[in-house]
């Protein structure tokens, strides 16, 4: 959605690595935004984004408008169910159709043979599988690690809302989230303790709301009661303020 960071950056060079052309495309998509979100006031650089790229050495750069993407009379929308519905499916109704709907344009537009997602959103690159999967797109999905500051925190235009307060307080959800993962390497395998051991370290910090944590199957994210018998995704929102900050590891 454009305002680039290393995260995103680390993207692009992994495709211009890994391919002979790469197009970017960026487009902050109207249809994924909830009536109170920050739609408006979503930080936007083209100018800076372009330059980036082109350092990046990409091959071209896609920016419809909204008019383009949905123009008067679209009546079309790609709904994924299932894995759409936890997590940020239900904070945030209608999100995920949004997503599933202006990435399938996208990759109809571009028609690539491989499209770079990161693992931040963890939810999304499942949803995006899914849909690829499901509705034979012919294009192979590649999951990308999470960028991080040097003291944790993950990578995200959205970081820029953040006070200087806000901002030194944040890397404690990276913190909570590697000693979750360090619990589970142990043996621990109470999918509840561990729960319980992230919030247990975010409650106490001030400023850090626990929207939700989550540790459910690394698939479908139906959360998962009592043990931990396979692969499993453990991941949280935290808001602090008006900000709300996304992460997660994978255990198994």
């Amino acid at each position: 959605m454009g305002y680039l960071h290393e995260g995103h950056l680390a993207l692009v060079r992994r495709s211009c690595a890994e391919n002979f052309r790469t197009v970017v495309s960026i487009f902050v998509n109207p249809a994924q935004f909830g009536p109170g979100e920050d739609f408006e006031r979503y930080p936007r650089d083209e100018v800076r984004d372009l330059e980036l790229l082109r350092e990046c050495g990409v091959d071209a750069v896609y920016l419809p408008s909204a008019a383009e993407m949905y123009p008067h009379g679209y009546q079309t929308a790609v709904d994924v169910q299932r894995v759409t519905r936890p997590l940020e499916g239900a904070a945030r109704p209608g999100h995920f159709r949004g997503v599933t709907t202006v990435v399938a344009k996208l990759l109809n537009a571009v028609e690539p043979d491989r499209a770079y997602f990161g693992r931040k959103d963890a939810q999304q690159l499942r949803v995006v599988q899914r849909m690829v999967r499901d509705l034979d797109m012919g294009v192979e999905i590649v999951p990308c690690e999470i960028v991080r500051e040097a003291d944790g925190l993950a990578m995200s235009s959205r970081n820029v809302y953040l006070s200087p307060e806000q901002r030194a307080a944040a890397p404690v959800i990276y913190r909570a989230l590697c000693s979750a993962r360090e619990r589970y390497q142990a043996g621990e395998r109470d999918a509840d303790a561990l729960r319980a051991l992230v919030n247990d370290l975010i409650y106490p910090v001030p400023g850090a709301e626990i929207e939700y944590v989550s540790l459910a199957d690394d698939q479908e994210l139906d959360e998962i009661d009592g043990e931990i018998t396979g692969p499993a995704l453990l991941s949280l929102v935290v808001r602090f303020g008006h900000t709300r900050l996304l992460d997660n590891v994978e255990l198994g």
